[in-house]
């Protein structure tokens, strides 16, 4: 087929060690002028690679070339990689340690991709309704008419824990569980934030229930569940889930001005966020959805179709995935990403299989304008149209996560 990408030819393992140990204090919030661009197919001629390769230089330069970017980025085609740049270091006070493809970063609200799409593979294998009621998984829920719908497309209108946990005191010594958050919900009962169903409001605790409903369902951990289910028939070798015990080992994140955070009462929660990935292992994650094994087209389409149009406009929400459906029929598939100082961004155009991965762990929120790469591969309108969703509609107080 015409414009077909040809897979990329691999680095080999020298190759690439000595790549890593060129990076320098140097490097720090200058991403390299040359990115990596993959060979294209014999039917793409010569002033189409170039297209790519001047774009995509362009496109991270402008964003990312004096701007103090720290962390990593993928672009890619038919499940090529077409362009890939790890810059900076997994700590960028220390500089002891470059990122490589195997430094796993805190995905934020990206992880929301993985527990809609495990709800929706157990929704797929008959072990549970997306229209059952909550009370179905939680005794006596206190918010009647909730479904495990409403909780995927963010319409259920339940309080957000990220809000209402510090609103009612809660003692910032103790951390929160998800069971805690669930319990929270019976012993406060705190108002909804509008009549269950009746429009889109991002919440965490949505998700966060989903992941016990996963727990309740499978007999299983979250964790345990999507190691069996995702991590290891995909070869994500490098993605987990977060625990306590994994503190000292993951990737920590700052703040613009270097500021490190610690282990804070919230960042134990899970479903909402704490998936840990590489750019690498997330094009695993994206391809995973083109070739039928694991999700069927009809679980796929619910995953993608819009579910919130109250509000005239291009965004959406579907299950588990924000959308931009352009005017002319295009569609974005995406989440953000947005817990202290991580950054993160997963876009995929089902149509032309392209997808844009950029991932840091100190906050930078350019980060935000890969959408604009999307016009490098269709018409979607998007370079001429800065990304700049405000933060206030895609975070919490909290610094939450997107």
């Amino acid at each position: 087929m015409k414009n077909r990408f040809i897979q990329i030819l691999v680095l080999s393992a020298g190759l690439y060690s000595c790549h890593q140990k060129n990076h320098t204090a140097e490097n720090i919030g200058k991403p390299k002028q040359s990115v990596l661009v993959s060979q294209v197919s014999a039917y793409a001629d010569k002033a189409t690679k170039e297209r790519y390769a001047s774009a995509i230089n362009s496109f991270f330069e402008k964003n990312f070339g004096s701007r103090g970017f720290n962390g990593a980025y993928l672009v890619a085609k038919d499940g090529a990689i077409i362009a890939e740049e790890y810059n900076g270091y997994r700590d960028p006070v220390l500089k002891t340690s470059a990122l490589g493809e195997h430094d796993a970063f805190h995905l934020a609200s990206v992880s929301k991709t993985f527990t809609g799409m495990a709800i929706l593979k157990l929704w797929q294998d008959g072990k549970l309704n997306l229209d059952d009621d909550l009370s179905v998984f939680f005794d006596k829920f206190p918010y009647p008419g909730t479904t495990v719908k409403m909780l995927l497309s963010h319409r259920s209108g339940l309080p957000n824990y990220t809000n209402f946990l510090e609103a009612y005191k809660w003692d910032k010594k103790k951390y929160v569980t998800n069971l805690d958050v669930l319990a929270a919900l019976y012993s406060y009962h705190p108002p909804l934030q509008f009549s269950t169903g009746k429009r889109f409001t991002y919440c965490n605790t949505n998700y966060a229930l989903l992941a016990l409903i996963i727990e309740k369902v499978t007999g299983q951990s979250y964790h345990t569940y999507m190691e069996e289910t995702f991590f290891k028939p995909l070869n994500m070798t490098d993605t987990y889930i977060f625990s306590q015990a994994d503190f000292e080992r993951s990737m920590p994140s700052f703040e613009w001005n270097n500021r490190k955070y610690g282990l804070e009462f919230m960042d134990l929660v899970y479903g909402d966020k704490n998936v840990y990935s590489t750019v690498r292992d997330l094009l695993k994650w994206d391809q995973a959805m083109y070739n039928g094994k694991l999700f069927s087209e009809q679980t796929l389409q619910a995953a993608f179709s819009g579910y919130s149009y109250e509000k005239a406009g291009q965004r959406n929400y579907g299950l588990g995935w924000r959308l931009t459906e352009v005017d002319n029929g295009k569609k974005i598939v995406y989440h953000n990403g947005w817990w202290h100082g991580n950054n993160t961004v997963f876009i995929r155009m089902p149509e032309e299989k392209a997808t844009i991965i950029v991932l840091g762990n100190k906050y930078n929120r350019n980060i935000y304008h890969a959408k604009q790469l999307c016009d490098l591969f269709g018409d979607y309108k998007q370079s001429h149209n800065l990304f700049q969703e405000s933060e206030s509609e895609n975070t919490m107080a909290t610094g939450g996560s997107q």
